[in-house]
């Protein structure tokens, strides 16, 4: 079967790492020149719009997916007119959009923090009477990994964030006192078989994400079971073929959703040695309409993103039960460069040698 997949980033370089031994075969369309693909499968540089190019990318494959979510999503229409196409294309719709995404929410008795559309000042000020502050000022297309949002917490902040942001589409949100963030990555295959992975925990910093811990620490059945209603009606709703990923509040006992992303996701990245079958390998066995596989954590884990600048190798492997994921990226500032897995029984362990990467980074 071969394979191919929008974006040539690091998740599609894990997605074909999770291929191979599949006996699968990828080939990747890509915007820039130098990408984390580029030693591991065949390789078109192109625009994602031209459709005379998507045309000559698709000849000869199998199932078309995509890795980022910002992927146009005519490109995806058109790919799958003449050829299986995974997740939905009309999820791209929806998932591109921060407004369309809360509303879609809202449409499925999803809960998430109270929102408002913002295009124009006299908006930003009435949504702000309508939300109150503190609240939070978005972009609705392209934010990600903290860009395209501003915290406003007084009117002096509104003011600020107005200007760094007020030339494009907005959205404002209600700001949410939450414990704590969380994730949930799921599965749904062609044939409607559906798995949960546990509910993770995130920490970030700089709007990036640092630390996942996987499962989620003090994770109940009830908050778990709450996190797989909204995946399984956000699945329903589009028939949906893939992995999903819900980011979500913990905030007084339940679960409000922040945000979903129609594709393998960082935080799922434990999975490679924490789970009994990756996020990768899932999504893949989803769109060939394979058996999923099981979605368990075997041991606590933890995985640390590598941000800007990596660390000595061996200093890493000498630590216990620490995999080491490079993305074969040159180093810049805010740049995800790899990552590390740790995996560990015992959860005391597990928190020193988290102390031991921290130190290292």
């Amino acid at each position: 079967m071969h394979i191919g997949v929008l974006g040539g980033g690091q998740l599609g370089r894990m997605m074909a790492l999770a291929g191979y031994p599949l006996g699968l075969k990828f080939r990747f369309l890509e915007s820039v020149q130098d990408a984390p693909v580029d030693d591991l499968a065949d390789r078109v540089t192109a625009r994602y719009d031209d459709e005379k190019v998507l045309a000559r990318f698709a000849e000869g494959l199998d199932i078309i997916t995509y890795e980022f979510e910002n992927v146009p999503a005519s490109s995806a229409q058109f790919l799958a007119k003449s050829h299986a196409f995974f997740p939905p294309p009309d999820v791209l719709d929806v998932a591109q959009d921060r407004l369309t995404q809360k509303t879609f929410f809202k449409a499925l008795a999803i809960p998430t923090a109270p929102f408002a559309a913002v295009d124009t000042r006299a908006d930003l000020d009435a949504a702000i009477r309508q939300l109150g502050l503190p609240a939070i000022l978005k972009t609705r297309r392209s934010g990600y990994d903290g860009k395209g949002q501003a915290l406003a917490r007084t009117a002096r902040d509104v003011d600020r964030a107005w200007e760094s942001l007020g030339s494009s589409p907005l959205i404002l949100e209600g700001f949410v006192p939450f414990e704590r963030e969380l994730s949930l990555v799921a599965a749904r295959s062609r044939e409607g078989e559906t798995t949960f992975y546990p509910l993770v925990e995130n920490h970030h910093r700089d709007g990036i994400l640092r630390l996942t811990l996987a499962p989620a620490p003090h994770l109940s059945p009830e908050l778990q079971a709450q996190a797989e209603n909204c995946a399984r009606r956000i699945f329903d709703s589009f028939n949906y073929v893939g992995i999903l990923t819900i980011e979500l509040f913990q905030y007084q006992g339940r679960l409000l959703v922040n945000e979903m992303a129609t594709r393998v996701h960082n935080s799922g990245h434990w999975t490679i040695e924490g789970s009994e079958t990756s996020q990768f390998e899932n999504h893949l066995r989803a769109g060939l309409g394979l058996p999923l596989g099981l979605s368990h954590a075997l041991h606590p884990s933890a995985m640390l993103n590598l941000i800007g600048s990596s660390p000595d190798p061996q200093k890493v492997l000498a630590i216990p039960g620490a995999h080491l994921h490079l993305y074969g990226k040159s180093a810049a500032p805010g740049r995800k460069l790899g990552h590390i897995t740790l995996v560990e029984k015992n959860p005391a362990r597990l928190n020193e040698r988290i102390q031991q990467v921290q130190a290292l980074l």
